[in-house]
């Protein structure tokens, strides 16, 4: 099957996983389309962004379905889709947040990560941004705190292509 699940944190060693699965899927055909289905509560950023660029990366189609939760990071897995290709099943819930960390460390130190952790924040809600339509100040805005979300309301946000009851609705 040319399926991916993603239903673990979102960490390096997932990353790895999906990096081999999306090599071998891309290599046997690169138009038949991959499914990755994410029931995820999210984890490392860096994580979630390279897994996103190599959803992109392989010519092969990529369609995703959140199916139950897809937090924080792995919302930038859920937008790895083909624009209009991400779906979500009717019960499923998403959080956009902005990253956190326990930090600890030299004053100094601490201060260089927090400006990195903030490239990061403005990089994630640049690329919501850019799936969704809405604006880079928008997202931000909606993303300073927990931003928990329907599946029905993630569609009018942008977030969601469509609501789906059955594998049949994708298109």
């Amino acid at each position: 099957s040319r399926s991916i699940i993603i239903s673990e944190e979102v960490s390096p060693e997932l990353a790895q996983k999906i990096f081999s699965q999306l090599v071998i899927l891309n290599r046997r055909s690169e138009t038949d389309a991959i499914y990755v289905y994410i029931n995820s509560p999210g984890g490392c950023a860096d994580s979630g962004f390279a897994i996103y660029d190599m959803l992109r990366f392989f010519k092969a189609p990529v369609v995703t379905i959140c199916s139950g939760l897809c937090a924080s990071a792995a919302v930038m897995i859920f937008l790895g889709a083909e624009e209009g290709k991400n779906y979500s099943l009717p019960n499923s819930r998403f959080l956009l947040h902005q990253p956190s960390t326990g930090i600890r460390g030299s004053a100094s130190d601490i201060e260089i990560t927090a400006d990195e952790i903030t490239k990061t924040r403005v990089r994630y809600n640049e690329v919501v941004a850019g799936v969704t339509g809405k604006t880079v100040e928008e997202v931000t805005k909606d993303a300073d705190r927990d931003f928990w979300i329907s599946p029905q309301e993630a569609n009018e946000y942008g977030l969601v292509a469509k609501v789906i009851s059955s594998l049949s609705e994708v298109q």
